[in-house]
């Protein structure tokens, strides 16, 4: 199933994401990450030995927040990682990457042995705030105007 075009605009954009996911206590592990898409899964992209794939071997789940340019753009993304690639197709997507977020034709940071690894997440859920910039506050939003948020629940 295709996400949904201000998720897709968010995570193809320069935005940089947060991302949790569960350590084997349960305590949740954020990290703030470069961030991109396919159109039908959000990607992350790693190193095998980093906490979070390790989180995400023991326990799928992983929620993924990215915001736009003002506080009423984001995109918060509940689900699960259905699969890793690694490979040459993982260092060449962190290269890819590179040129979104630094500019440089290549990843600048040398690479272990154990390699890149994407991570490709599926939504189950998703919350978001997207479309112009409504800058109403519990000052001036008037009584009867609810929080314009939305939430979709996934199949």
């Amino acid at each position: 199933m295709p996400l949904q075009d201000h998720v897709v605009r968010l995570a193809k954009g320069v935005n940089l994401a947060t991302v949790v996911t569960l350590m084997p206590d349960g305590r949740p592990q954020a990290q703030y990450t470069w961030i991109d898409t396919d159109g039908e899964y959000l990607l992350v992209n790693t190193v095998p030995d980093r906490q979070r794939y390790k989180n995400v071997q023991r326990d799928p789940r992983i929620t993924v927040l990215i915001p736009g340019d003002h506080p009423w753009d984001y995109v918060e993304v509940r689900g699960h990682v259905i699969d890793t690639v690694g490979g040459q197709e993982a260092l060449d997507h962190i290269d890819f990457l590179a040129r979104k977020y630094l500019g440089a034709d290549s990843y600048p940071n040398p690479i272990g042995p154990g390699g890149r690894v994407i991570l490709k997440i599926a939504a189950d859920k998703v919350n978001a705030r997207a479309g112009e910039d409504q800058r109403l506050t519990a000052k001036n939003r008037p009584s009867d105007q609810p929080n314009s948020g939305t939430t979709t629940e996934l199949p």
